[in-house]
């Protein structure tokens, strides 16, 4: 077999560092001049290496002051559903919830324009935050409809997911994905521990199964720690 090319090398040898934490999170690697002496080759060659592993979101440029291992944000594919606890625990990391409410409800004409109900219709609500190794990710507010899930509220979420659950006993045969960057309110920065400053991704999610509206989720990610994906084949 032909050897990789010369900055899949470099490429290699940077993420088996990071990986063996002999390079950890927040440290700096060697410059680009120090690598092309090295491995002996071009600025050209340690640069794409650099750049691609920048790109992939493991290294942070910082200028004037180097190339640094950079935290990897959590990542979601923005045309499908992913159960968050199966995301994590595939990453190799430790996942838990928080469920802050799981109640009854009275639709406001917010949520009746979201669910597709009447004003005024009971319907479920749960607000959830999803963890990696205890550092908050996801912010869930969901609200479903009653008679395609009549048992959501007796759920045990610390076992499951709200998303694992409904896609046992409604199968989603349709998904509406709406993405906003917005400030967050201080209930939302407190609930995943995010800076005053800090950026903010909405989701906005809803589902029918059967062409019946299911749930309507808001899913609030800090900036920082996560980012959704796209990928369309033709």
């Amino acid at each position: 077999m032909a050897k990789a090319p010369r900055f899949q090398q470099i490429k290699d040898y940077i993420v088996n560092k990071i990986e063996q934490q002999v390079w950890p999170v927040g440290a700096r690697i060697p410059t680009e001049h120090e690598l092309c002496a090295q491995f002996n080759v071009s600025r050209m060659t340690v640069n794409k290496a650099v750049r691609d592993l920048v790109t992939e979101g493991r290294l942070e440029r910082t200028p004037r002051l180097g190339t640094f291992v950079t935290q990897p944000k959590a990542e979601s594919p923005l045309m499908d559903i992913r159960n968050i606890a199966d995301e994590v625990t595939a990453r190799g990391q430790t996942y838990r919830s928080d469920i802050r409410t799981l109640k009854r409800i009275s639709a406001s004409a917010d949520v009746a324009m979201r669910l597709g109900v009447m004003l005024g219709t009971d319907v479920f609500f749960s607000e959830i935050v999803h963890y990696a190794d205890n550092v908050p990710l996801q912010l869930e507010q969901r609200w479903v409809n009653p008679a395609l899930a009549p048992d959501y509220l007796h759920q045990d979420f610390s076992q499951h997911t709200p998303n694992e659950y409904l896609s046992q006993v409604c199968p989603v045969n349709t998904i509406e994905h709406t993405v906003e960057a917005i400030i967050a309110s201080d209930s939302v920065r407190q609930a995943l521990a995010m800076k005053a400053d800090e950026p903010c991704l909405l989701l906005h999610r809803r589902t029918w199964s059967q062409q019946t509206l299911v749930s309507a989720a808001l899913l609030y990610h800090p900036g920082t720690r996560y980012k959704l994906t796209s990928r369309t084949d033709r």
